[in-house]
């Protein structure tokens, strides 16, 4: 199948042939489609927190703020492409669409607007403008989402960039130091730091902190091949390799390279200005009061069970009941030392806490229970390409859905850090049909990364308030009251 010069080409990109030999193999025989049991919902599966328990959690958390090293980490690889790709198509079309008419109506309103006048003339026509948003002018349709400028303030405009700057002040410092990793794609290094110099010591001042701020970029290793459709190498014109970005679930090498005790993730789009950052605030510190208040057990847990002093019942409790991980039957039959190790099996590896917001509209990513290999059954973050066509159902069932609101503990209870790519499921992924210079070839993504990539982290869901969601997906999302 691979030429000398293939093989070459593969060590250079940081893969081994056997990595790229399973990557076809799982073009040829495509990935399971993951059991779900069923849907979570509140009390089952999904916890709903009442005043008096979010007031305890975010205490519980803030006691223990000072003694963990905290991280914040944001995807913001992205371009804003599908975001203007409306005013893409007015440009090359002249022909109006509902996103540029709602523009065109509320162009004032933009926090980019001023941006704006500055590099098209006061007598402008509408196009001529458009074209300045996408490209030459503001160059909005190549950058990324965290560069550009969505909120206004009396102080001038923030990118989000800049409220993730504001967040990790307001909820993830420790002793008076924010650690921020982006992920970022490589022609974009550049601008992030410039902007980040630009503003560093206004936000130090106002927030009366030091930011330690870190990128990266996604690993050529981590890749995969692209294949014709008859599962042959896609060959590129001069017949070498053509390898592709497996898609955010590769994020997990990135996040495995940090070194903190706790984990905050969120995408780069999903931030609100201050005056409507309440709730994002009180419920990071809700998620992380329970992922140490439950960490504390677990280590408890784990400890007692190595020694040899653990009541075994009482494990298996708390193993099912708290941590909603069902046990299959033979594990329940289980005795002893055999049952011991099985609950240190289930209790020992990485930890999260998801927040789960109502679903009002289309559903991304769900909250089910599912059952793995083994016959265990436990909390998954779902997409409905992971979802078989009878079970599909159950998406529209599903009465809450992922925001990427996730709280991580990376560590055991003796302080070593987890190697998180042992919990990935390398058998979750899909398959796309894409086209590179007119021709069609299959592309293949790693699990997601709060999907396959974390599945075999053990999980808990919260419900959270919509007010906490505020995604900028279209242009014209920036004009919705949670961006104003």
């Amino acid at each position: 199948m691979f030429t000398k010069d293939d093989l070459l080409q593969i060590e250079n990109h940081g893969l081994s042939r056997e990595a790229v030999e399973k990557q076809v193999e799982n073009f040829r025989k495509g990935f399971p489609f993951l059991k779900i049991i069923r849907s979570a919902r509140v009390g089952d599966g999904i916890i709903a927190v009442d005043e008096a328990a979010a007031d305890a959690l975010r205490a519980d958390y803030r006691e223990a703020q000072g003694k963990l090293k905290i991280e914040k980490f944001v995807p913001a690889s992205g371009a804003a492409t599908r975001m203007f790709k409306d005013l893409f198509s007015y440009v090359e079309s002249g022909e109006m669409n509902p996103v540029v008419e709602k523009l065109a109506a509320n162009m004032d309103k933009f926090a980019f607007a001023e941006s704006l006048a500055e590099k098209v003339a006061p007598e402008a026509t509408l196009k001529e403008k458009v074209e300045a948003i996408v490209g030459a002018g503001l160059e909005y349709g190549s950058k990324p989402k965290g560069l550009l400028l969505f909120h206004n303030y009396v102080t001038g405009p923030r990118t989000p960039f800049e409220e993730h700057l504001a967040e990790g002040a307001m909820y993830a410092s420790s002793n008076g130091e924010v650690n921020i990793h982006f992920t970022v794609s490589p022609e974009h290094v550049e601008g992030f730091s410039t902007l980040f110099e630009s503003v560093r010591e206004r936000y130090e001042n106002r927030y009366e902190v030091k930011y330690n701020i870190s990128m990266s970029v996604q690993k050529s290793s981590t890749d995969t091949i692209a294949v014709n459709e008859d599962c042959t190498p896609f060959r590129e014109g001069d017949g070498s390799l053509l390898f592709r970005p497996a898609g955010h679930g590769a994020l997990i090498e990135n996040l495995n390279d940090i070194d903190a005790d706790v984990i905050f993730i969120k995408t780069i789009d999903n931030v609100a200005p201050d005056h409507l950052k309440a709730d994002t605030i009180k419920y990071k510190e809700v998620l992380a009061g329970l992922l140490v208040a439950t960490q504390a057990r677990v280590f408890h847990f784990v400890e007692q069970l190595e020694k040899g002093e653990a009541d075994l019942e009482e494990v298996k409790n708390f193993v099912e009941k708290e941590l909603c991980v069902v046990l299959p039957e033979s594990v329940k039959a289980l005795e002893g030392e055999a049952m011991a190790a099985a609950l240190l099996r289930v209790l020992d590896r990485p930890l999260r806490v998801c927040g789960m917001v109502r679903n009002e509209g289309e559903p991304g990513g769900g909250p089910f229970w599912a059952e793995d290999s083994e016959g265990k059954v436990a909390l998954q973050i779902a997409e409905s390409s992971q979802i078989a066509p009878e079970q599909k159902a159950l998406m529209a069932e599903a009465t809450h859905f992922n925001p990427v609101d996730l709280v991580c503990a990376t560590r055991n209870y003796k302080g070593e850090k987890y190697d998180f790519r042992n919990f990935t499921d390398p058998a979750t992924g899909f398959i796309s049909s894409k086209s590179k210079n007119g021709r069609t070839l299959l592309a293949q993504e790693l699990p997601g990364l709060w999907n396959g990539a974390m599945s075999s982290w053990n999980t808990l869901f919260v419900e959270v308030p919509i007010s906490t969601f505020s995604p900028v997906k279209v242009v014209t999302d920036l004009l919705r009251p949670e961006h104003q």
